[in-house]
């Protein structure tokens, strides 16, 4: 009986197209960086790399909600304010509404007049 050669040239084929690359290897390979790092990438810099690399997206990230909040404060701040003016403007309104000629003015069409003469001060004799 004959043996199976095909699995033996896909396991050959695997093993020989990776050549035992690894990430480093890669990156060197796309980054041309031999010039910069000599020989290959140094492994003990990586995660002090990564490290500054997270700080650095942190700060990014605070920073840009920072001035997420500091424009929402500024849209608030100018609805108080319109706000803060509509009601000045309605209690001045309500003033002028409840002095004694306007109240007269507003209750002429319905017949009431306003009585000129003070009241009369009744006095029982006991």
């Amino acid at each position: 009986m004959r043996q199976n050669t095909f699995k033996k040239k896909l396991k050959k084929g695997n093993s020989s197209n990776r050549g035992g690359k690894n990430l480093f290897t890669l990156i060197e390979e796309k980054l041309n960086m031999s010039g910069v790092l000599g020989d290959g990438v140094p492994v003990q810099f990586v995660p002090p790399f990564l490290y500054v690399a997270l700080l650095a997206l942190i700060y990014i990230w605070s920073n840009h909600s920072a001035e997420n909040m500091v424009r929402k404060i500024e849209i608030m701040q100018k609805e108080v304010e319109d706000i803060r003016a509509d009601v000045t403007t309605l209690e001045a309104e309500y003033m002028l509404s409840s002095k004694q000629s306007e109240v007269v003015k507003k209750i002429a069409p319905l017949g009431i007049e306003e009585i000129n003469e003070p009241p009369v001060k009744i006095k029982l004799k006991k």
